[in-house]
C-alpha cells in the first residue's frame, strides 16, 4: 500500500513538473555574426517550418521597420544583413533580405526571424526546427513580450534593402526618432 502511494505521489509530482515546464519562459540566445558558420553546420539537416509560429500576436500587426528597431533594442545587431551577402559571387538582390536574426532557444532549438518585404509590410517571418513545433507558440509569446515590453524600446539602426518589385535600393533606418526608407543607388561595401 505504501509503495502504491509512493508511486502515485511520484507520478503526480512528475506530471506537475512537466505541466509547469510547459509554462517556463524559453531562453532565447542570438547567434552573433561570427558564429553563423557554426550555427549552419550544427543545424544543416534541420527541417525548417513556420508552423506553430502562426498564432497572431501584437508583433504581427506592427510595421516591420518598427520591429527591426525593437529587435535592435533587445538583441542588438542582426545575425545577417544584405551587407553580409552582397559581395558573394552568387548574390542576387531580389533573393536577399534586409535582415535576419538567428537564435538558439534553450540551447537546442534553432530559430530564424527575418523580414519578408523589407520595411514596407507588417510583421516578420519566423521559422524553426519542425521537431520543436510544440514549443513554438511559447517562443513566439516570449518574443512578443520582449519586443513589446520595456526592453523593446526603439533603438537606432541602419540597413539596406533591395525591392525587386520596385527595382530600387533603399537605405532603411531609425534615426533621431524618425523612421525612413530613402531610395539610393546600389551600395558598395568593403
Amino acid at each position: 500500500m505504501a509503495r502504491k502511494l509512493y508511486l502515485a505521489t511520484f507520478f503526480l509530482l512528475l506530471s506537475f513538473s512537466t505541466a509547469f515546464a510547459q509554462f517556463e519562459e524559453p531562453e532565447i540566445v542570438k547567434v552573433e555574426p561570427a558564429d553563423r558558420e557554426r550555427f549552419q553546420d550544427r543545424f544543416e539537416s534541420i527541417k525548417w517550418t513556420g508552423q506553430g509560429l502562426y498564432n497572431p500576436t501584437t508583433i504581427d500587426r506592427i510595421p516591420t521597420i518598427e520591429l527591426r528597431s525593437r529587435l535592435q533594442a533587445v538583441f542588438g545587431d542582426p545575425t545577417q544583413t544584405i551587407e553580409d551577402l552582397i559581395n558573394n559571387r552568387n548574390f542576387r538582390p531580389g533573393k536577399a533580405i534586409q535582415f535576419e536574426y538567428w537564435f538558439v532557444v534553450d540551447e537546442e532549438m534553432p530559430l530564424m526571424i527575418l523580414d519578408l518585404d523589407g520595411p514596407f509590410e507588417n510583421g516578420l517571418v519566423y521559422v524553426g526546427a519542425s521537431r520543436f513545433i510544440d514549443l513554438m507558440p511559447q517562443v513566439k509569446r516570449t518574443l512578443n513580450r520582449l519586443l513589446m515590453g520595456e526592453e523593446g524600446n526603439l533603438q537606432e539602426f541602419q540597413d539596406y534593402f533591395y525591392s525587386p518589385e520596385r527595382q530600387q535600393w533603399y537605405l532603411v533606418q531609425y534615426k533621431d526618432g524618425e523612421f525612413t526608407q530613402n531610395t539610393i543607388d546600389r551600395p558598395t561595401f568593403n
